[in-house]
């Protein structure tokens, strides 16, 4: 849950520049969307990636002077076909398009998967205000299931029963608060005393969560969607916050993978090995990607991306830092597909 909240580090993530790409395969479909507030939930805005069989020339998406975008067909026709739903969450200050290449590689095997900005904690707009509530995380991630299956324009295309929820870093712990997951934030009070280190407690800080005593009483909400079928956690941060009790009652499928990179903020022992410790074992899956650091799973970056990143803002160039200097991103991407793919259709097999 690292910082990259400065509003100049935000606004090179989300800029689209014409600068060329790595080659993708032009079979994924994508659209930008905007979902209204309904019900008591947040307006929202994010994008879809899904299959099609349109053949128009791919265009860039995601790609700036420090990332490496995707190549897609946006608004093609959608595959005729019925598909699984993947639903991805954000890390703290990232955005839709952080996970742009998973979603692209799923969207190539077969899925239907949408992202969205949660408020308040998303590029251009942290803001304790408004992402104190981290309890809205989940809610989004819900709302935005509701507002497609009530979709004519994508329910037709969407297999109900198989969805899954996928999270980076912040993403993560609202994957797994949607599992079943439940925070105290006593208890993460009490280990930020022991662990003042950790990057969790710094966001925690950060956003003032937990200042309101109503505001205790709602993160402690069980904000559980029986709809998710399997949830999918990429190195998150904040898990000690999770009460070992309802952890161990967590009854769908649960991968969590970990960057296998050492990082004192972001303990793999401590963050993604407490949900081991604590998740029912014939319902866990755990993978360590070797070589990985915590933003090891952002976009591939750029060759002259940390000297631009550091000339703007000292120390942004950690987003482009992975866990061994000899590491690639694409191959550590590459293993992360292979690993969720694996684990999404050991699903399929057991149903």
């Amino acid at each position: 849950m690292l910082r990259i909240a400065c509003a100049s580090l935000a606004i090179i993530i989300i800029l689209v520049t014409s600068i060329p790409l790595k080659a993708s395969p032009s079979t994924v479909g994508f659209q930008e969307i905007t979902i209204s507030a309904a019900n008591g939930e947040r307006a929202l805005a994010g994008a879809i990636w899904y299959p099609t069989g349109d053949s128009n020339p791919p265009v860039p998406v995601g790609d700036n002077p420090v990332l490496v975008g995707q190549m897609v067909q946006p608004d093609a026709k959608i595959l005729d076909g019925t598909y699984p739903l993947v639903v991805m969450s954000h890390g703290y200050g990232g955005n839709w398009r952080n996970q742009g290449w998973l979603a692209t590689a799923l969207a190539q095997s077969g899925y239907i998967v949408a992202a969205i900005n949660h408020p308040g904690t998303t590029s251009r707009d942290v803001t304790a205000e408004i992402g104190s509530a981290l309890w809205l995380r989940p809610r989004d991630i819900s709302h935005l299931i509701t507002s497609l299956l009530e979709n004519l324009a994508w329910s037709a295309y969407l297999d109900a029963s198989d969805i899954t929820v996928i999270g980076h870093s912040l993403g993560g712990w609202t994957a797994l608060e949607l599992a079943g997951a439940r925070m105290d934030m006593d208890r993460m009070d009490a280990d930020c005393k022991l662990h003042p280190e950790f990057a969790a407690c710094d966001g925690i800080a950060s956003l003032e969560v937990g200042h309101i005593t109503a505001d205790r009483t709602k993160l402690a909400a069980n904000l559980k969607d029986e709809r998710i079928r399997a949830a999918i956690s990429l190195d998150l941060g904040l898990a000690r916050s999770f009460t070992p009790e309802s952890l161990a009652t967590i009854d769908i499928p649960v991968l969590v993978i970990a960057a296998g990179g050492h990082n004192p903020k972001i303990p793999k022992e401590l963050e993604s090995g407490y949900l081991i410790n604590h998740l029912p074992t014939e319902l866990q899956q755990y993978h360590a990607v070797q070589g990985a650091a915590h933003f090891s799973f952002l976009p591939e970056c750029k060759p002259n991306a940390v000297a631009l990143l550091e000339e703007d803002v000292p120390g942004d160039g950690i987003i482009c830092l992975d866990g061994d200097p000899k590491s690639d991103r694409s191959t550590l991407h590459q293993q992360t597909i292979t690993i969720i793919r694996d684990f999404l259709h050991q699903l399929k097999t057991a149903s």
